[in-house]
């Protein structure tokens, strides 16, 4: 069928100094280009606050005592300690807040309203 163009002439490779196994630097990347004139320049004034450290604790379970009861979730920190908690109930490790519950994991948040997570059930 196509036999012929196997016995063809083909194109030599040019450059005889390549070496597919021979690795070279990345060139490094292009400078930014910082817009000038009128537009929109850098803001002024302090850097936003850091945000705040991620809680820690894990949400090792879940507790349901009936339909017209809360759900208890049950959280543990790296001590081994263990705490218990409902949605909008009193405060876990003085420090969080349980906002909501549900079947594989639990938002929560600082007692200030700082920030929010989401823990997921790890189990252990």
């Amino acid at each position: 069928m196509h036999l012929r163009a196997l016995s063809g002439d083909r194109v030599k490779p040019v450059d005889e100094e390549r070496n597919l196994f021979r690795f070279k630097p990345k060139p490094p990347p292009p400078p930014r280009v910082q817009p000038t004139g009128s537009g929109a320049s850098a803001p002024s004034g302090p850097p936003p606050p850091a945000p705040p450290p991620p809680m820690a604790l894990k949400f090792i379970g879940l507790l349901e005592t009936g339909d017209q009861k809360p759900k208890i979730a049950i959280l543990s920190d790296s001590a081994g300690h263990v705490f218990y908690g409902t949605e909008g109930g009193p405060p876990i490790e003085g420090r969080y807040r349980i906002l909501r519950i549900g079947a594989e994991s639990i938002e929560m948040s600082y007692l200030d309203g700082r920030g929010r997570q989401t823990l997921r059930l790890s189990g252990s």
